[in-house]
């Protein structure tokens, strides 16, 4: 057996360097998924927000990072994943300072949603920029690596937010939350412009441009309404929007339609959704991802603006969920790859029993009497059912289209579990809100308002993961 020469040491050791560089980016972006949750409380105090903005302030995120998913893709088959990697994590460097000296809720809604599209223009170039480095073996090695660091970063958020804060004061404790960003990412930058590979350039690569306007504006006028519409008295304009939206959506699957049949390069090919498997699979990652990422909300808003707690605390109440998910995705992918589906099916259906039982003990407890001690179980369960579902899901979707198809099918996915993200809030924080009615002060009538509309909010969170249980046996019954 030839030993590998000097050279393919050195060259070994840099990928492996630049897989860390990579990794640092997808820790950022999704991180910032979950970290700002235990931040909105002192955000409303210190900004004095709308209850409007603090929807906002998540939807939106979720909303840019998703739709710069597919185009940030074309762009950097176009020019180069290295540069796209290098300039989307450059602007959401920029953004996070930004956000951090936001000084009205406009400039951190603005802020937050150019944070959200660089999160989504330099987390797709990752995926291409491993396959680009690494092949058999080591390729599937670094890519469990990356399945680790997404759950682990996700599951972190609401702990190392609530560390921030505690540490530094409310007001400058979630300006924080935004600027830890900066000094992670001017370092990223700095490594990637060395250790990447540039990889190759294709410049008759095309983008759906017209598309993505189509798509954009539909769930803009969806998300709107449902996030402004309650706080403004639901007036015609509400009713109008969601209409436009149902048309210009209609609008988008026609020009979809006409791209492909024009042998043109489709956003979202139609052909993916003759697999009525597909279908359900994209279903299932909106539905799912609107309910896992509006608990934190919830949670977040109940423990610290209804029941006075500080932010180290409720970040301290999910701690279970994060070790579950962590826990749940760490054997997920060996345990998909002897089960097939029933890892999927069953981490669903932990997480819908995880959910429900969180919603059951908020409603039978009494508002002032609620400890995070009643929550651990059940949001360990759903912790465990996460994992054993967010690391494989993928796969199990993809494997339901053509072989040919597949890097088109990803892109869809990932997009739809980011809207699911942004309508998810939309939603409950409709629901949340909407509710909220304190008769009389005095912390004892807060906790109880907050604690009838958090639980309120808590079904509908608990009746979407049962839908995404019940969608989880629309997959096949093997990844491959």
């Amino acid at each position: 057996m030839t030993a590998p020469t000097p050279k393919t040491v050195v060259t070994e050791r840099r990928n492996w360097l630049a897989l860390a560089v990579l990794l640092v980016g997808a820790f950022m972006a999704l991180l910032d998924t979950t970290i700002v949750n235990v931040a909105i409380p002192t955000i409303r105090t210190s900004l004095a927000a709308s209850n409007a903005t603090l929807s906002w302030i998540i939807s939106g995120y979720a909303l840019a990072f998703g739709l710069a998913l597919i185009p940030a893709g074309r762009v950097g088959d176009r020019l180069g994943h290295k540069w796209v990697f290098i300039a989307g994590l450059s602007l959401f460097t920029v953004a996070s300072l930004a956000c951090g000296l936001a000084t009205d809720d406009m400039q951190l809604i603005s802020a937050r949603a150019v944070q959200g599209l660089a999160g989504g223009m330099f987390f797709t170039p990752i995926t291409a920029v491993i396959q680009l480095m690494f092949t058999g073996r080591e390729r599937a090695r670094a890519f469990a690596v990356m399945g680790a660091t997404i759950g682990f970063s996700v599951a972190l958020g609401p702990l190392v937010g609530g560390l921030i804060i505690a540490a530094s004061g409310a007001d400058a404790g979630w300006r924080l939350v935004f600027d830890v960003n900066v000094p992670l990412g001017v370092l990223a930058v700095v490594a990637a412009v060395v250790l990447l590979p540039a990889g190759a350039e294709n410049p008759d690569t095309a983008a759906d441009w017209p598309g993505l306007v189509l798509l954009s504006a539909a769930l803009v006028a969806l998300l709107t309404p449902l996030i402004q519409g309650q706080q403004e008295g639901w007036p015609f304009w509400t009713y109008a929007s969601m209409a436009g939206a149902v048309a210009l959506l209609a609008v988008f699957a026609l020009w979809e339609r006409h791209v492909e049949t024009t042998g043109g390069d489709p956003l979202v090919p139609p052909r993916l959704f003759a697999h009525a498997s597909f279908s359900g699979g994209v279903l299932l990652a909106l539905v799912y991802f609107a309910a896992f990422t509006s608990i934190f909300f919830t949670i977040a808003l109940l423990w610290q603006a209804g029941l006075g707690h500080t932010a180290l605390q409720s970040g301290l109440v999910v701690t279970p969920f994060a070790v579950g998910l962590v826990g749940g995705a760490s054997r997920s992918d060996a345990l998909a790859a002897r089960f097939g589906r029933a890892v999927i099916v069953a981490g669903l259906g932990m997480d819908a029993v995880g959910i429900t039982a969180v919603w059951f003990l908020l409603a039978r407890m009494p508002s002032t009497g609620y400890s995070g001690w009643q929550l651990v179980a059940p949001l360990l369960i759903a912790g465990v059912g996460s994992g054993l579902f967010i690391a494989p899901n993928v796969d199990f979707i993809v494997a339901t289209v053509d072989p040919q198809d597949a890097g088109a099918a990803s892109g869809v996915i990932g997009t739809m579990q980011r809207v699911g993200s942004a309508i998810g809030i939309a939603i409950i924080g409709t629901i949340l809100f909407g509710t909220l009615h304190v008769n009389r002060a005095g912390p004892d009538a807060i906790a109880r308002a907050f604690g009838h509309s958090a639980t309120l909010a808590m079904a509908a969170s608990a009746g979407l993961s049962i839908a995404a249980f019940a969608l989880g046996f629309a997959l096949p019954k093997r990844a491959g």
